[in-house]
């Protein structure tokens, strides 16, 4: 599992530069343009509220150099009364801005997680093979929160502060120039650390990031295997390698968190420093007649106001460093070619004049010269399918046997384009399966898999999931001939939650409603990878006798392991050394193929223990 996350992060070993952050973030923009004017508003709304801030030195400056001065009462609460107005507004100004983005925020949250979700609906297997759920979990949960905290606060504060910043200097300058220039002097050493905190700092929120995939993954892996983990007493174990790597996500966030103590120590120090010469000067301006007092009041209450958007300046960044690795995190995954477009580049790379070929109508399942290897498999080893031939006529059910590993359960997945193969062509009717649309090729194939997969949904949405809008009919024969009558039997009967992964079903009853699921639409081509695996034999051979009316109204390919299945199906295909070795009838490859019996003689003595 480590190997597999170690892999997945490979690419992002090399560290990400501040261009990169920047174009990083500048990806956001298509989710945030509906909602840009709210946006703008907002930001307008806080930089007119933080200039506010900036007039009040100026109130004081008045108040001192007039009113007190002069010893005038009456100025002094005019003046008063001012700074309170002030205060108000640019409290009421800030309330307004957190108003204006909360539903914009909300809005782009949710249709980034929305087209993320979209997004991995449309990816092939092949992805999700090589992924870690956990990983996808913290980009769609973790990354999209850290990316609203990027707008609703560092991506407005850096653009007000900025502008306050700039205001504040200039006032200042106005003000006392010589002054105004000692507070200048730290910009350049600001600058040069901010540059260095970024590249390392971009290193280790992306380290962390992905660590947080990986304990997601292990906290989702323990709660779905916690059976597994019970039964075999290997809950200390699992402790022990789960404490291992809070310890390295510990580990790294401290080096993050020192890292940003550094960064904020610094850009605090060095504007203290500056303020703190500052006053000295002036002091001594005043003292020698030089400059007023309250020209010096007003000039450090607007250092004082420029302090925060200065030091605020290293966490902003920080956020923003996060920000920038969230959005690499869920654009990587958005990157990704959906089969839809994988397929078209592979015709438009090698376009295959066989595709275009028509061949007789009703002509069933025919695979031709197909080979197929896994993406991930060393240059050198053997494809797991190499040149398949087999035709499968209309109407007719065929059984696919070898041996473990012999890659039935790959062929059967090519059928429903859930990997794509590497070489020759699947038709259906004469029409190649690639020229079809996925949606109708969908409706024309139903699957039902070795491992039953069931959703955190009711027993009877878990079976329409294979016929959109099937009818209660419809329902009640699938259950029939899955000789899953025991749904009725639920409290609920078939609105009954069936709980997540079916964890509340039996074996044999999850492996009967994905049976149902496959035959509720009475689809035109059946795919079935061993279904009756976890039946006993009484039910099993209830199953098979309804599953005979089924078959005889469909082309269906069958992968079987026993006899029983075998028997169900009118030739079968023997799969061997990735090639279709021999094609009969079931008694005619008993006498005709010594791998075949011995496949068949082994299964038997099984059954017979």
């Amino acid at each position: 599992m480590a190997a597999t996350h170690e892999r997945l992060r490979e690419p992002e070993k090399e560290p990400r530069t501040k261009r990169s952050a920047t174009r990083s973030l500048s990806r956001l923009w298509p989710y945030v343009r509906p909602v840009k004017t709210r946006f703008l508003m907002a930001a307008g709304v806080a930089a007119v509220a933080s200039c506010m801030g900036l007039v009040i030195p100026l109130v004081l400056k008045w108040l001192v150099d007039g009113p007190v001065a002069h010893r005038e009462p009456g100025g002094v609460w005019l003046g008063g009364a001012l700074l309170l107005g002030l205060g108000v507004a640019e409290a009421g100004l800030f309330g307004v801005r957190r108003w204006l983005v909360a539903r914009p925020l909300a809005f782009v949250e949710a249709s980034m997680r929305a087209a993320l979700y979209q997004h991995l609906q449309r990816l092939p297997v092949s992805f999700h093979d090589r992924w870690a759920s956990g990983q996808l979990l913290s980009r769609a949960t973790t990354d999209l929160m850290l990316l609203r905290m990027f707008l609703a606060f560092p991506l407005t504060f850096l653009v007000v502060n900025g502008v306050t910043v700039l205001v504040g200097f200039a006032i200042l300058l106005a003000q006392q120039w010589t002054l105004g220039l000692v507070l200048l002097l730290p910009a350049i050493p600001l600058i040069i650390l901010c540059s260095v905190f970024e590249t390392r700092y971009a290193v280790v929120a992306r380290t962390v990031q992905d660590q947080t995939g990986d304990l997601t993954t292990v906290v989702e892996e323990g709660v779905l295997g916690i059976r597994i983990v019970k039964g075999f007493g290997r809950h200390r174990s699992q402790a022990r390698a789960f404490r291992a790597l809070t310890g390295r996500v510990r580990s790294t966030e401290l080096h993050k968190a020192g890292l940003l103590a550094t960064i904020w120590a610094l850009i605090m120090t060095l504007p203290e420093l500056a303020i703190g010469a500052a006053l000295v000067l002036g002091t001594v301006q005043v003292a020698d007649g030089d400059l007023s007092a309250g020209t010096l009041v007003a000039f450090l209450s607007t250092a004082l106001t420029l302090r925060w958007p200065v030091e605020s300046l290293g966490f902003l960044l920080a956020m923003s460093q996060d920000a920038a690795t969230a959005t690499d995190r869920f654009f990587e995954v958005m990157d990704e070619p959906t089969a839809e477009q994988s397929t078209a580049e592979q015709q438009s790379a090698a376009p295959r004049a066989d595709a275009l070929r028509t061949t007789t109508p009703h002509d069933g399942l025919r695979f031709e010269g197909l080979e197929f290897r896994y993406a991930d498999a060393p240059p050198d080893a053997p494809p797991v399918l190499a040149g398949v031939d087999l035709h499968i006529r209309s109407g007719e059910t065929m059984a696919l046997v070898g041996a473990t590993g012999s890659g039935k359960t790959t062929l059967t997945a090519l059928v429903p384009r859930l990997h794509e193969p590497t070489r020759g062509r699947i038709t259906l009717d004469g029409r190649d399966i690639t020229t079809l649309p996925r949606d109708e090729l969908r409706e024309l194939v139903a699957v039902a898999f070795e491992e039953p997969t069931l959703f955190s949904a009711t027993a009877g949405e878990n079976v329409r999931m294979g016929a959109a809008g099937a009818a209660e009919a419809d329902l009640v024969r699938a259950l029939q001939v899955a000789q899953a009558d025991f749904v009725h039997a639920l409290p609920q009967g078939a609105d009954t939650q069936v709980g997540e992964q079916g964890l509340s079903l039996s074996g044999g009853q999850r492996q009967r409603l994905a049976l149902a699921r496959a035959v509720v639409g009475q689809p035109r081509f059946l795919v079935l990878d061993d279904p009756l695996s976890a039946l006993d034999v009484h039910t099993e051979a209830l199953v098979e006798a309804a599953l005979r009316q089924v078959l005889a109204t469909t082309t269906a390919l069958v992968v079987a392991h026993r006899p029983s299945t075998v028997l169900l199906a009118d030739r079968v295909a023997l799969l061997s050394g990735g090639r279709i070795a021999a094609v009969g009838t079931h008694h005619q490859l008993l006498g005709d193929s010594a791998e075949y019996r011995s496949l068949m003689s082994g299964i038997e003595r099984e059954e017979a223990r």
